[in-house]
């Protein structure tokens, strides 16, 4: 995986990334806590999950040859976003694993099964802490991948990005 369109590819699916996976944790959260919203969302939730799962990897390895491109690959803070970024399947594959079993859950249910409160509120807490761990990983990895590219320069500071991480010199 290389270029589409003159860009490097991870650029453009880390935008897929970026909006799913909080996408999925907010609404997997809101279905864990809310009867009323799984009933109506759980599948497009379960859905939405497994895309994420899908697409997580496919990022990555285009970050990988990304950073196989990039003119200074020895920069402490690229090295984090590819420790942080490597680590996000993982914590995906949680998410889509406990809306699974919210979808179970919810199936066992509505076929009139009765399900125990207890496990019930496990799979919900499963499923919160999954979610949480899916927003505050992304966020992180988004921060890093910034720093990575513009350094400590912030909007009070714009510039162009750090010589040498040129993101687009192959």
């Amino acid at each position: 995986m290389s270029t589409f369109n003159e860009l490097p590819v991870h650029i453009l699916l880390n935008h897929f990334v970026v909006v799913l996976a909080p996408l999925t944790a907010i609404l997997a959260v809101l279905c864990a806590l809310w009867p009323a919203a799984r009933r109506r969302l759980i599948w497009l939730v379960l859905l939405l999950a497994v895309v994420t799962l899908v697409i997580t990897p496919v990022t990555a390895n285009a970050g990988e040859w990304l950073a196989d491109h990039v003119n200074d690959t020895s920069s402490p803070a690229l090295t984090t976003h590819e420790k942080l970024g490597g680590t996000l399947i993982y914590i995906v594959a949680a998410l889509a694993a406990t809306v699974l079993l919210l979808a179970a859950v919810h199936f066992r249910q509505t076929r009139g099964r009765t399900v125990k409160f207890a496990l019930q509120s496990l799979v919900g807490v499963l499923v919160v802490i999954a979610a949480l761990a899916t927003l505050v990983q992304i966020y992180r990895i988004g921060d890093s991948g910034a720093r990575a590219v513009w350094g400590d320069r912030g909007i009070a500071r714009p510039g162009p990005p750090r010589s040498e991480f040129q993101l687009y010199s192959f």
